[in-house]
């Protein structure tokens, strides 16, 4: 062989070598289902009174995460501490117990938990709707790039609006039109509490439709009423003063005793041009509270990475869920063993797996408080983070790990938004699975969980799990699965784990792909992107693809 091509080959094994040398090769490191379940069965007993942030079962919670930390050797994610205060402010409104209505067609009492719950994020002894004037606002959406505006050419001074749940593309025939069935951002309840806020309105009470919400009236009545949950330290003085929501049934007769055909307002309410409509009915109704300022605690370690410390993979889990609330069947402990018990449990194995062998990125493991109650430990973390958010790379969020069995489904929601897509794809693959967008996406659940504020501070995410289609029973089998915890056990005490019933090989089928899309990444010099589709991107130019 000449020696020219003798140069090029020895060229190309060298180059081929350097290669093999900087690429990390497959790990073969399992999940341990045993791990799961036992911290599943830990957390989600009445030991732990339903993990309310702020209470005893709350504290139990982080010393517990804080201890199996240290058990696994993990570094603190706080400086020299496990956690990150977070302060949170309770208020707990004794609702008046009837909302009185002044209608053009006669009067009408709703009672609470029945037809109405309110509550106010203002820190004030009382607050009260006293005759104020009802305006139906369409969606109570505003925004100017759509050229949209509920709220056109009405001072909501001393009114309530009432608007409708989900966004005017949810039931259509256009997926352009607001996403069509793919909830946007408008539907979400945060968003109508935040522009009601912005226009001044004394009141917002959202009408409840089961489908377009994405969750029963049960699930409204045991979330908002009792102690609610937030962030402290901000002025809420000029916020809307009382939200909340009212029944559909109500809705209907609200609307019949205004001269309005409910039906045919909603059809306006979905077309461009809508303009906010006066019920012609005066609403009264209070709340007498009392407050106090609390110091709950996210929970962070660190698993150092090898080569690249400073860069992070942040894997999240809210701890907490709502406590001990309505007696349902004898039983007032809400144990959150799905809702998520199960994510907890999870990141913990998930942990455990990565100190079998690090990284060369760093990987976090966060597991944030007050999750029920807004989103309110993920927000506070992105707005307080403990290492920049610019060297986040990307985040994973584990909330309800299927308890079904095996799944060939691994349904992303919010699929098409960032590269994200790509890992989960490769690696669902790789267990013999397909990915899938979500099944019901005008449920809205891109905005139900934490991931949501690692989006909007730029930071692609990743939510997914498997339950759409059973490996051995089907897709039919499956959503009766799903359909019947949404009705029987979302935020309600039966959400309990169930040792005969509860599959973990479901949940170690999850657990093993996120940890295998995370120490992908971590392995890699990628910086997953934002799609050119979506809302979302980062703000910093230096995080190059």
């Amino acid at each position: 062989m000449p020696i020219k091509y003798l140069t090029i080959l020895f060229s190309v094994l060298v180059c081929t070598c350097c290669k093999q040398e900087t690429t990390t090769p497959p790990t073969d490191i399992t999940i341990n289902g045993e791990t799961i379940k036992q911290h599943l069965q830990e957390l989600s007993s009445d030991k732990y009174m339903g993990r309310m942030p702020c209470t005893e079962g709350g504290i139990m919670t982080v010393d517990y995460l804080v201890d199996q930390l240290k058990n696994l050797n993990i570094e603190p994610g706080n400086g020299n501490t496990y956690t990150q205060e977070v302060p949170l402010l309770t208020i707990d409104g004794e609702i008046s117990e009837h909302m009185k209505l002044t209608t053009p067609n006669g009067n009408l009492t709703w009672d609470k938990g029945k037809d109405f719950v309110i509550h106010t994020q203002r820190n004030e002894d009382n607050i009260s709707l006293d005759n104020s004037e009802m305006v139906f606002c369409g969606y109570g959406i505003v925004d100017e790039k759509l050229g949209w505006n509920d709220y056109a050419g009405i001072d909501m001074k001393g009114k309530t609006a009432v608007v409708l749940v989900n966004d005017p593309g949810y039931g259509g025939d256009d997926p352009e039109y607001f996403k069509g069935d793919i909830m946007t951002y408008y539907g979400r309840w945060t968003y109508k509490y935040e522009e009601a806020d912005r226009q001044g309105a004394a009141g917002l009470l959202i009408i409840h439709e089961t489908s377009s919400a994405g969750y029963p009236w049960f699930v409204v009545q045991s979330s908002w009423q009792g102690p609610q949950q937030g962030l402290s330290g901000l002025d809420r003085s000029s916020d809307c003063g009382i939200k909340g929501w009212i029944s559909l049934q109500k809705s209907q007769e609200l609307f019949e005793k205004a001269g309005l055909d409910f039906t045919a307002e909603i059809k306006k309410a979905r077309e461009p041009g809508f303009k906010p409509v006066s019920l012609n009915t005066k609403a009264t109704a209070s709340l007498k509270n009392s407050y106090k300022e609390c110091m709950s605690k996210n929970v962070i370690g660190i698993v150092k990475g090898t080569k690249y410390p400073d860069e992070y993979i942040t894997y999240t889990a809210h701890w907490d869920h709502i406590g001990i609330g309505k007696v349902v069947e004898g039983d007032s402990i809400y144990n959150g063993a799905l809702d998520n018990a199960s994510g907890t449990a999870t990141l913990l194995a998930i942990a455990e797996a990565y100190t079998q062998a690090p990284p060369e990125r760093s990987v976090m493991l966060l597991f944030v408080t007050a999750e029920e109650q807004g989103l309110l430990g993920s927000e506070y973390y992105v707005k307080s983070p403990t290492v920049p958010l610019e060297n986040t790379v990307c985040n994973l969020n584990l909330d309800g790990v299927n308890p079904n069995g095996l799944m060939k489904d691994f349904t992303v929601t919010g699929l098409g938004h960032s590269e994200m897509d790509n890992y989960a794809k490769k690696h669902a693959e790789a267990q013999g699975r397909y990915v899938m967008a979500e099944q019901e996406p005008e449920k809205g659940y891109f905005f139900r969980s934490d991931h949501f504020n690692f989006a909007k501070s730029g930071v692609p995410a990743l939510y997914g799990d498997g339950g759409y289609n059973h490996m051995t029973k089907g897709k039919e089998y499956a959503k009766a699965l799903r359909d019947s915890f949404t009705i029987n056990s979302y935020h309600a005490p039966s959400d309990e784990f169930d040792a005969d019933t509860w599959q973990m090989d479901g949940a170690v089928q999850d657990a093993q792909i996120y940890y295998n899309i995370g120490y992908d990444i971590a392995n890699s010099r990628d910086w997953p992107q934002w799609k050119a589709s979506s809302e979302f991107e980062r703000p910093n130019s230096k995080l190059k693809k």
